[in-house]
């Protein structure tokens, strides 16, 4: 690796100021890390000796400060520059937060306090790397490894368990040795950190190219066993008919073929048969998994609610697994398919897509099929078709004036009688063959 490196002229300018105004500045954390492996720099955070009040005298405009501890942000355009006071932390009684900050005077204090030896260096103006925790040989050898002793890392925040396998994951790294034991033997802490948290790392995983290795970690790690404990019961589970895997390596495929960028898709798409061992059934020597959907959307609706999912995220991970086992045939009728468009709604349809073709593949079968491409394309032609009654030509108003009748039950009766044959046919659906309908009701 290089021993200095290029830094771009707007991050030059921050230095600038700093310098201008007898203040130590570096560049710390992922972003030195992103610059030795040459990865794209989203965000430029640094660590500086100067308190937020003192930042503010030097950025009087566009700047504000984020949080009690200290980091202050600039912006600059469409980029914002996080610049955090040097501080260490005593004391971590709730597996989260310090029990006590104190602002440092050195670049070394802070960096000591950081997790993982390769977030634990920092780049001075002429991009100098200061490395005094063996980052840089961690990163030439694709390793992740805590900044001193592990236990005492993983025990001032939990969360960085799944931090640690979440940034594996990312840069395709391994856990260093001592580091993962410390995770196996630290793994019941996890339960001290808020939910909302883990779900935040966790959809950081499921979103990856490689999520499934992450999940895999995590069930090395044995934090599977804490975030979704019911998943862990397809190891081993066989299958029948055209699946090859088990019910958790199907689920791992599956998840690694889901084209969806959407976090709630791609954990639909690990969840979308956690409810096959609840269903297990051997019938004749074969075993069966009848409406393991109807139970496994049920299992995905506790976990989701576990990990504090809202409304709008619930329901879609509701719907992509409850309603995955959809058939394809040619011999649908158009009102078989609108059923099932109501069922998946609109707006989840394409994820829908996504997560079959991914438990298709994710079965050993061929990506697509005849039946497969006729399907989809039914299903955008029948979407031009009324749903609702909403979307009659005609409406409430239409029957009361020409029944001459107050509005009331009997009026949706109406509606509702006249949608259910322009459902069969939607051609029936002008308003001059319908207001003759209406003429026709005694």
């Amino acid at each position: 690796m290089k021993n200095k490196f290029l830094i771009p002229e707007r991050v030059k300018e921050i230095f600038k100021i700093f310098k201008k105004n007898k203040a130590e500045l570096y560049i710390v954390g992922g972003a030195v890390r992103n610059i030795l492996l040459n990865k794209k720099v989203d965000d430029w955070d640094f660590a500086t000796n100067l308190r937020s009040d003192e930042m503010k005298k030097i950025f009087p405009k566009n700047s504000f400060c984020n949080n009690e501890f200290g980091t202050f942000s600039v912006i600059d355009g469409e980029s914002i520059y996080e610049i955090t006071t040097y501080r260490t932390e005593r004391g971590y009684s709730d597996f989260r937060h310090p029990d006590e900050i104190l602002w440092g005077k050195t670049l070394d204090e802070d960096l000591q306090r950081r997790d993982f030896t390769i977030n634990a260096m920092a780049m001075d103006e002429k991009g100098n790397i200061i490395d005094k925790y063996g980052g840089r040989k961690d990163l030439e050898n694709n390793l992740i490894k805590c900044v001193g002793n592990p236990d005492d890392r993983f025990s001032e925040d939990a969360l960085r368990m799944i931090r640690a396998i979440r940034i594996a994951t990312q840069i395709d790294f391994q856990i260093e040795g001592n580091t993962f034991k410390s995770i196996q033997n630290n793994v019941q802490s996890i339960d001290k950190v808020a939910p909302e948290r883990i779900k935040t790392e966790l959809f950081k995983i499921l979103v990856l190219k490689n999520a499934s290795k992450g999940v895999v970690l995590l069930k090395d790690g044995g934090l599977l066993n804490y975030i979704i404990p019911d998943l862990l019961e397809g190891f081993g589970m066989l299958q029948k008919g055209h699946h090859v895997y088990d019910v958790w390596e199907h689920s791992l495929r599956t998840l690694y073929n889901c084209v969806s960028i959407s976090p709630i898709t791609r954990f639909a798409s690990l969840l979308h048969d956690i409810g096959k061992p609840n269903s297990l059934k051997i019938i004749n020597g074969e075993r069966t998994f009848h409406n393991h959907e109807v139970i496994g959307s049920r299992i995905a609706l506790k976990i989701g609610k576990n990990l504090r999912l809202s409304n709008k995220e619930l329901d879609q991970l509701f719907r992509l697994v409850r309603w995955h086992m959809f058939t394809v045939s040619e011999m649908q009728t158009d009102k078989a398919i609108r059923r099932f468009i109501r069922n998946v709604t609109a707006d989840y349809i394409d994820e829908m897509i996504a997560l079959r073709r991914a438990d298709r593949i994710g079965s050993g079968a061929k990506e697509t099929s005849w039946r497969w491409e006729l399907f989809k394309k039914r299903i955008i032609e029948v979407q031009k078709q009324p749903f609702c009654v909403k979307e009659l030509k005609i409406d409430g108003n239409d029957v009361i004036k020409i029944l001459k009748i107050k509005p009331g039950k009997k009026v949706g009766e109406i509606l509702n009688k006249i949608f259910s044959e322009v459902e069969e046919n939607p051609k029936l659906n002008e308003r001059g063959i319908l207001l003759k309908k209406i003429r026709g009701i005694n």
